[in-house]
């Protein structure tokens, strides 16, 4: 009878059993190595988990609700700069923004002050020619109206454009239904100003001196249209 040193059987056991030890270390360091490799990719979680919520008795228990912080976005400082949150104005300016997503108060705001000397310059010397189109016809006559008085009465004004010291947005209103947006502002200007006669003499003003002009004009567009400018379609003090 041969040993079992000598038995073919347990030699060939032995060598299976070392051939998948050796293949069980092959897949464990596999797993390893995918382990450290998942780790260096998506990196880990230390220091966001919470720690788990425990009962009265102390013990551990899961929560059935998320573990996570929910940020809910604030105000439109767009808006909120300009006018009170939650106000009507607000509420106007945000239908708008929804109505055309490119709009921006800020942006508005400085269009209105440049529109603002474009157009008061043009009634000041009495050419409204290029500012028209940024006219209502109701507001275009009664500008007309007064530029015409004054060539009758042989008045010429004479006006030189220091800048805008203010600009308050003071209300907004929007129709849904017409998607027409209306914007009023308060503006206080600079400018020197003289009206002289027919034979060149000062009969109001004095060139030397910085008047402040107060207006206060009410802007309307249809949100969304294809024509970018706004139209004065009301003015005021």
């Amino acid at each position: 009878m041969c040993s079992d040193a000598q038995n073919p059987k347990t030699f060939v056991i032995g060598n299976v059993m070392s051939s998948n030890l050796i293949q069980l270390l092959v897949l464990a360091g596999i797993a390893v190595f995918l382990i450290l490799r998942l780790r260096s990719v998506l990196g880990t979680r230390d220091g966001f988990e919470k720690p788990p919520i425990q009962n009265g008795s102390g013990a551990r228990r899961s929560s059935s609700r998320p573990e996570f912080d929910v940020i809910e976005g604030g105000p439109d400082r767009d808006i909120t700069d300009h006018v009170e949150d939650g106000s009507t104005s607000a509420k106007a300016l945000a239908a708008m923004k929804m109505a055309e997503s490119g709009f921006s108060v800020r942006d508005f705001l400085e269009g209105a002050r440049g529109a603002y000397e474009m157009i008061l310059m043009a009634f000041e010397k009495g050419d409204l020619n290029d500012v028209r189109g940024f006219l209502s016809e109701e507001v275009a006559e009664t500008f007309q109206s007064v530029i015409d008085r004054r060539e009758e009465e042989g008045l010429v004004v004479e006006a030189n454009f220091v800048g805008v010291r203010e600009v308050e947005l003071k209300s907004a209103e929007y129709d849904r239904e017409s998607s027409e947006g209306e914007v009023t502002i308060r503006f206080v200007g600079e400018l020197t100003s003289v009206v002289r006669d027919a034979e060149g003499d000062i009969v109001e003003g004095n060139p030397n001196e910085i008047k402040r002009q107060r207006d206060v004009w009410t802007f309307s567009r249809v949100m969304g249209a294809s024509d970018p400018n706004w139209i004065l379609v009301a003015t005021g003090e």
